[in-house]
């Protein structure tokens, strides 16, 4: 199992961490504290973690096919905060780059 990160900068990180883990928990099993602001998604073959900070939206993903997690998790919250432009860059443990998610102006599904 390996890790990678992301800290994504936006003024509303609880909002956004909320509607992923509600829309993604459609296919996987996930859960949100707002008492805590952090929250959990679990998917077959990894989990994303994600915390709401000061300004900041904290991920790490603990899985096998961290291409995957990333894009679908990177995906989903940059079309969710596209009035926002979020940028989602991921960082490997290992000290290599993941993955990059962005709005390209395209719908990603």
């Amino acid at each position: 199992m390996t890790i990678s990160t992301a800290a994504v900068r936006t003024d509303r990180p609880g909002r956004y961490a909320k509607q992923l883990v509600s829309h993604l928990s459609r296919r996987a099993e996930g859960e949100w504290s707002d008492e805590t602001g952090t929250g959990e998604i679990r998917f077959t073959s990894g989990t994303a973690t994600l915390a709401a900070g000061e300004g900041v939206l904290d991920l790490r993903i603990d899985g096998d096919d961290l291409d995957r997690w990333e894009d679908v998790v990177g995906r989903h919250l940059v079309r969710f905060g596209t009035r926002d432009e979020l940028v989602v860059s991921w960082q490997r443990a290992d000290g290599t780059q993941g993955t990059e998610q962005r709005n390209d102006g395209q719908d990603a599904h």
